[in-house]
């Protein structure tokens, strides 16, 4: 049997798979589908699986409390990246938003320190700091060749701040209720709202796509919104959160490596260089972190 560190690593690098192809299929769908119809629905077809799975399974209601705490993952992953990434990737490339969504890792470290009270050390804020001045001065300096934010810049970084949110009281939750379980009830509670904004969506302008584009807002509906968050909370869940945080590094080199190969999109130096600079400031700031105390224990539902 792996220990406990070797299986959170491994579910965690796991869910980081499958999350990677995200921001490129994302790109993809948005070429035929609505931004709007692409975040909602696909949240749509993950619940009704998330309410089948709960259902069958004969899981236990959440308590007061964990619903408030389900509300705030719910606001995070089913409602605000979905929605902010699709609509930022109608005009920026995929490998361009891989950069941004670089601060994740960092952005989850910080939100889990304040989360628990920890006190990590002063290298952790210094460069989770200089990070995200790297993320925002890369993504200034590719806005059409100005020195400033494109709108869809502004989308990528708030939807760094919901992910980080969602990532972390999931990661915290899961240890409760479960990791595909908290996933699930999250769903289901956002549910009411994303069938409504779906149905907006469609009735405006019905969805017509090509064979790839549906395939594309398959994966995000059935992987990047549900089946990859079971590996990620999971690994989370095990632990040590801090550590197994860490592989989140990997995403943003994956999503680029996916967005040349499947987009054809070119890896031009200024993405690289700007992927590297997030990408070494977040593993600073994760790894000084390491080093911080514990956090609180969360306890476990009765």
């Amino acid at each position: 049997m792996l220990p406990a560190t070797s299986a959170g690593l491994g579910w965690g690098l796991l869910g980081v798979l499958a999350f990677s192809f995200t921001v490129p299929l994302t790109r993809v769908a948005v070429g035929g589908l609505q931004p709007l119809f692409i975040g909602s629905a696909r949240a749509v077809v993950a619940a009704a699986l998330a309410a089948l799975a709960l259902g069958l399974t004969r899981q236990r209601l959440p308590t007061r409390t964990q619903w408030a705490r389900l509300a705030v993952v719910a606001g995070g992953i089913v409602i605000g990246f979905p929605l902010l990434t699709s609509f930022a990737l109608q005009t920026a490339a995929a490998s361009h938003g891989a950069v941004v969504i670089a601060l994740l890792p960092a952005a989850t470290a910080v939100t889990v320190v304040l989360r628990t009270g920890e006190r990590p050390p002063r290298v952790f804020w210094a460069m989770a700091v200089v990070g995200a001045v790297a993320a925002v001065g890369f993504a200034s300096v590719q806005s059409d060749g100005a020195a400033r934010l494109h709108p869809s810049d502004l989308l990528l970084f708030g939807a760094v701040v919901a992910a980080a949110l969602g990532y972390a009281e999931g990661g915290l939750l899961s240890r409760e209720l479960g990791s595909w379980q908290t996933v699930s009830w999250a769903l289901v509670l956002a549910a009411p709202l994303m069938v409504t904004l779906a149905a907006a969506s469609a009735t405006h302008e019905p969805p017509t796509a090509s064979a790839t584009q549906w395939l594309s807002f398959t994966y995000l509906a059935l992987v990047s919104m549900y089946l990859g968050f079971f590996a990620w909370y999971r690994g989370l869940a095990i632990g040590p959160m801090a550590r197994v945080s860490q592989v989140q590094l990997v995403q943003p080199v994956l999503s680029i490596l996916w967005a040349a190969l499947i987009l054809g999109e070119e890896l031009t130096w200024a993405t690289v260089l700007g992927g590297i600079v997030v990408v070494l400031c977040a593993g600073v700031a994760v790894r000084a972190r390491l080093g911080a105390p514990a956090p609180v224990p969360v306890s476990r539902g009765s």
